[in-house]
Parts: structure tokens; C-alpha cells; sequence
């Protein structure tokens, strides 16, 4: 083989190599973009899952609150009417005691009146 023809062949390969590498680069950049998107879509389905995940447990939570809250005024109403329950159960003695008190006073002035008068 002629010297020319080992040069021709070796540039050839040199061109084959060099067009080999442009496409292996050029493959891995295609690569490398695609990897990069769906990278990006798995982050963005992830902020996703997670933002509804907090929306529900937030849900949850605000729905335990409010239960909690109508036991907490349940158990208020019931130990209100139950302290008005009791209240009524004791007016009738405690306008006794008060009649029993004045009518008290009104006899220790009368006698003070008489004692004073004699």
C-alpha cells in the first residue's frame, strides 16, 4: 500500500472518529436533556403529591379541630345548664333565707323602736 493511500485511510479514520465522537456527544446532550426533563417532571409531581398531601392533612387536622371544638361547647352548654339547673333548685331557698333575713331586721328595729320608746 502507497504512502498516499495510508494517509487517505488514516484521515478517513480520523473523519470516521471524529464523526463517531460528534454523534456520541450529541447522543449524550440528547440524553442529558431528556434525563434533565423528566428529572424536573418527577420534582414537579413530587411538589405536587406533596402540596396535596399538606392540603389533606390540613384538612384532617381543621376537621379534628372542629369536632373538638363542638365537644368542648357541648360539654359547655351541659355544665351550663346544669349550673342553671342547680341555680333554679336553690331560688326558692334563697329568697326563704332573704325573707328569713329582713323579716329579721324589720322585728330587731321594731324592738329597738319599743325599747327606745320605754
Amino acid at each position: 500500500m502507497a504512502r498516499p493511500e495510508v494517509l487517505d485511510r488514516i484521515k478517513e479514520a480520523e473523519r470516521e472518529a471524529d464523526e463517531i465522537i460528534a454523534e456520541a456527544e450529541s447522543d449524550a446532550d440528547e440524553r442529558l436533556a431528556e434525563a434533565r426533563e423528566r428529572a424536573e417532571a418527577i420534582r414537579e409531581e413530587a411538589a405536587e403529591e406533596a402540596e396535596s398531601e399538606a392540603e389533606a392533612r390540613l384538612e384532617a387536622a381543621r376537621e379534628e379541630i372542629e369536632e373538638r371544638r363542638e365537644e368542648i361547647l357541648e360539654s359547655g352548654r351541659s355544665d351550663r345548664d346544669e349550673l342553671e339547673r342547680e341555680a333554679r333548685e336553690r331560688v326558692d331557698s334563697a329568697v326563704d333565707y332573704a325573707v328569713e333575713r329582713f323579716e329579721e331586721a324589720v322585728n330587731q328595729q321594731a324592738e329597738e323602736a319599743v325599747d327606745a320608746q320605754a
